[in-house]
């Protein structure tokens, strides 16, 4: 997939022709290049929830559930909380559904205040009929889950994961006559695929360049920042590549960065905002910026879009054309002045002529 936006309506060349073509004279163009620019745990220190593992097994053997089922079908493993502290400890162990984060795209599992509409809501855990289970000092608690398939699920990747919310109050502080403390919880992924037709698919979206300019071009860098939105349109998890680049007039490169991973995973259905910053960016040029993405799973999986922008040093140029426009009428002023006063040359009166 392949497309092309531009937040500009005219034609390239005219607007070049028009905008960029007297303030070439004036200036010089600079060009610029870009530097490059992050996973979760299920460990805090304090304690971590991990799939349990088989007997003899080391307990970090397997850091996700990872487990595949039709539809109808029914899925049993067990989960394992460990209280690596020196007190004993109650959480809160419930199953939920998992997102990415709008602004950075970051693997986040929603709170217990939100019902799981996904995996979540397909995973009973044997945490006892409060939900809660206590953990000795030093200790781990070993719980069983299922996972019931529906029989309308859709073919692809369901994402969610099982959390250990810790029910004591912890850095509790006197906020005026409000006593403000926060609940930590830790949270293992569960990936879970439901055979059939898997579709990847992953689109660019909204590409557009923000930009700040110096009030005087060239002696101090401009500085730009690339912002688009990647969304996954298929039914599996995709892991996404990125490339930024961009042209200059006459084809010039004046930016390509490498493919790059962000590291992150994008879940079936997920739209995030990604920025890619852009120092000594041009001051004088216009730029075709190219953002393409694509995942190495899946190499017939492209999108690239591009969108156009004009860099011009307004303020810089105003100033220039209304000094050209000053000098310009100083001169006709002066012209006038040297050429003096008209003299009127008055006929003679031929009727007093004898």
């Amino acid at each position: 997939m392949r497309t092309r936006t531009s937040p500009y309506g005219p034609p390239r060349g005219l607007l070049v022709g028009l905008l960029l073509g007297p303030l070439l004279g004036l200036f010089l163009p600079v060009t610029g290049l870009l530097p490059a620019v992050s996973a979760a745990a299920a460990d805090n220190g304090t304690w971590g929830v991990f799939p349990t593992p088989p007997v003899g097994a080391a307990m970090t053997d397997r850091a996700y559930f990872f487990h595949q089922g039709a539809a109808g079908s029914t899925v049993a493993d067990s989960v394992t909380i460990v209280n690596s502290s020196d007190r004993e400890l109650t959480f809160q162990v419930f199953a939920t559904d998992a997102v990415n984060t709008p602004a950075g795209g970051a693997f986040a599992l929603l709170p217990v205040e939100s019902k799981p509409k996904d995996v979540g809501a397909w995973t009973a855990l044997s945490a006892g009929a409060s939900g809660t289970v206590t953990v000795p000092p030093k200790g781990r608690e070993d719980i069983p889950f299922t996972v019931k398939v529906p029989e309308d699920a859709t073919p692809g990747d369901h994402t969610g994961g099982i959390v250990a919310l810790n029910t004591a109050l912890e850095g509790v502080r006197a906020d005026g006559k409000v006593q403000v403390g926060v609940k930590r919880s830790v949270g293992a992924r569960l990936y879970f695929r439901v055979p059939g037709p898997l579709t990847p698919g992953l689109s660019v979206e909204d590409v557009r360049v923000g930009r700040g300019a110096p009030l005087l071009p060239w002696f101090k860098e401009a500085r730009a920042t690339v912002s688009y939105a990647l969304v996954n349109r298929g039914n599996v998890v995709v892991e996404p590549r990125v490339t930024v680049s961009a042209e200059g007039l006459f084809g010039r490169n004046v930016l390509d960065r490498p493919v790059r991973a962000p590291r992150l995973v994008l879940l079936p259905g997920q739209r995030i905002e990604l920025s890619e910053p852009w120092p000594e960016s041009p001051q004088l040029d216009w730029v075709t910026v190219k953002v393409t993405a694509g995942a190495s799973a899946h190499p017939d999986l492209v999108s690239e879009v591009e969108t156009d922008f004009l860099a011009v040093p307004w303020l810089a140029a105003g100033i220039a054309l209304l000094s050209t426009a000053a000098g310009i009428a100083f001169a006709v002023l002066r012209r006038r002045r040297k050429a003096g006063p008209r003299q009127v040359a008055h006929a003679p009166d031929l009727a007093r002529t004898s």
